[in-house]
């Protein structure tokens, strides 16, 4: 089949392309005329699996390097292939590039072995033509890691990865206009040869195994994003018809703020391909949720979240009930307490706004039961979490408390609110109701006048930059929304690389305190027992009645999912832990594209 037409029959709509085969010159009889048309429709449509990640949730790089959101997460790992990968059903970390590895407890470096028969290929959209550029090799992660620990890289994930590899916060320190090419090479990490890969660690870190799976130690073809000219964080290479990639699909297109289209890459060994039959995957950013509903309705999308409106009506529906999968992704949102400035420098005033906020009923009025409230941070399924809302070695964490609220809020010196000053909240774009639900609750509970908020809401980029450390004090606000979703499955992603410990991030601008020492040993301890003791009292520290909260823990996100009956995929355990695994995704495409004309 020429490209020409390859490419019309890409472009026509399903149903379009049924009647104009059928309305062609192709003979079709009677005894046969289902069985054609069936062939037909396979011929002209790829198995496509059709979905929408919303229309404010666009890519925001695909560099692995670079990305911190989980629409790019999302597609960094259906283009490129890490170390290990999240095992989409058991949720096992699993081998992919690397094939073995070994730990040396005296160095404390891990080596590993890697495939040589994975190629680099570039897709032309245009000429629909895949070509090998070359082989993966060890050295590739070596350029990857690197970049990971650029000072000019703008990924908070470096952050996460300098606080465990030998080397790599020293270089990530040294002032970006500053750094040299001899400065990389003090980082612990290197390639004795194409298919052998050596780490070496800070100390006896318990944890770093499963990082290995995370998207920013990804490999990268370094040679080509440097004809690019680009530093990290360039855009150029990374667009179609440019970018390089090893992964299980290829980008076909990214038309930002429309649609984005993935094929198979044909050039990748079978073995490391997911059982899904999926060809393309075609996500349409469709800006009303009530439109995208209606589209899953009409059979034009096959994957779709339930309205708040529609979801009784769904759930007591016999038939569209049986579509619906209740998801919960591990992700806990939370208020973040600016500690730089009054009156969240005092931690009677954060414990008293933390005991004020009844998170059952926030979930119930706001998040419409899509979620589980919580008054810790640590969410089950990590390792070190202790069980929902049981903080500690008490068990007692600063739930709904208006007594103890009122209290804390008079020996912050605001009795009945008096005096209390004026607050700057910054919320997510959509999550403005959020703060309007704590303005409310503060002003039933503490008696705060609602003026006192000024609520702003933020897109998500915008939202980071105003609340880093680095932005001055008089324009970071005293409280903001976030949450955290598990890179992999350890209470340390939580209370170190999310921001918690004092020298790590730490956008609340926290001081240090007694508990940021048990942080650090919880990291290198290698009993587990004691590990997730050390956890248990990091928890009651920051979130028990005499904790210090520094964030003010809301809900563990929970949704309904429908999935329509053609669509086979793990979605309830895929992408707990990183990107969500499209080549897992299995169509029944008679069934499909029967519903779709119909």
């Amino acid at each position: 089949m020429s490209n020409r037409i390859k490419n019309a029959l890409r472009a026509m709509p399903a149903l379009a392309l049924v009647l104009a085969l059928v309305a062609g010159a192709l003979p079709v009889f009677a005894s046969d005329s289902e069985i054609t048309l069936t062939s037909l429709m396979q011929e002209g449509e790829p198995i496509t699996f059709y979905f929408s990640f919303s229309a404010d949730s666009e890519i925001s790089s695909l560099d692995p390097q670079v990305a911190t959101d989980n629409v790019s997460i999302t597609y960094i790992e259906q283009l490129f292939l890490g170390l290990t990968t999240v095992d989409p059903v058991t949720t096992e970390i699993v081998p992919e590039l690397a094939t073995e590895w070994s730990f040396d407890d005296a160095t404390y470096t891990w080596t590993f072995k890697i495939r040589d028969d994975v190629p680099w290929v570039r897709w032309d959209p245009v000429a629909d033509e895949i070509t090998e550029i070359r082989k993966v090799v060890a050295g590739d992660f070596v350029t990857g890691i690197r970049r990971a620990c650029d000072p000019n890289n703008p990924s908070l994930y470096r952050e996460v990865v300098g606080s465990n590899i030998a080397g790599c916060a020293d270089v990530y320190s040294i002032d970006p206009a500053e750094v040299t090419a001899a400065d990389f090479e003090q980082i612990g990490v290197s390639a004795p040869d194409d298919t052998t890969l050596t780490i070496t660690l800070v100390g006896p870190i318990g944890y770093f195994f499963p990082m290995t799976s995370m998207w920013v130690l990804r490999a990268v073809p370094g040679e080509i994003i440097e004809s690019f000219g680009e530093p990290v964080g360039g855009s150029t290479w990374i667009e179609p018809g440019n970018i390089v990639t090893n992964g299980p699909f290829v980008m076909d297109e990214w038309e930002r703020g429309v649609r984005r289209v993935l094929l198979p890459n044909p050039l990748m060994p079978a073995d490391l391909r997911g059982p899904g039959n999926v060809e393309r995957i075609i996500d349409t950013m469709i800006a009303d949720g009530g439109t995208y509903y209606a589209l899953y309705q009409d059979n034009q999308v096959d994957q779709a979240g339930v309205p708040t409106a529609e979801l009784q009506n769904v759930l007591a529906d016999p038939e569209l009930s049986k579509e619906v999968v209740q998801v919960v992704d591990l992700t806990v949102f939370y208020f973040g307490f600016g500690h730089d400035k009054a009156p969240f420098d005092n931690v009677h005033a954060r414990r008293a706004f933390s005991a004020s906020v009844n998170r059952e009923l926030f979930v119930q009025e706001v998040r419409q039961g899509r979620g589980v409230p919580m008054m810790h941070f640590v969410p089950p399924g990590m390792f070190g979490s202790v069980p929902v809302n049981e903080v500690g070695i008490n068990g007692e964490g600063i739930g709904y408390d208006p007594a103890f609220a009122q209290s804390e809020l008079a020996e912050a010196g605001y009795p009945n609110c008096e005096g209390f000053p004026a607050i700057d909240v910054v919320t997510y774009t959509g999550a403005q109701d959020w703060a309007e639900f704590v303005q409310a609750e503060v002003e039933n509970t503490l008696g705060c006048d609602p003026s006192l908020f000024s609520i702003e809401q933020q897109e998500f980029s915008v939202l980071l930059q105003t609340t880093r450390a680095e932005t001055p004090t008089e324009e970071r606000p005293n409280l903001w929304t976030l949450g955290w979703g598990p890179d992999y499955p350890d209470a340390n992603n939580w209370v170190y690389d999310a921001g918690l410990h004092c020298e790590s991030s730490n956008d609340f601008m926290r001081p240090c305190d007694e508990v940021d020492d048990l942080i650090i040993e919880a990291q290198t301890v290698s009993d587990a027992a004691e590990r997730a003791e050390l956890y248990r009292q990091i928890e009651e520290m920051f979130f028990g009645y005499d904790g210090l909260h520094p964030i003010m823990p809301l809900f563990m996100r929970a949704g309904y999912t429908q999935l329509k009956p053609w669509v086979e995929r793990p979605i309830e355990t895929d992408g707990l832990f990183g990107g969500e695994h499209f080549d897992w995704i299995n169509i029944d495409q008679e069934m499909q594209l029967a519903a779709r004309a119909g």
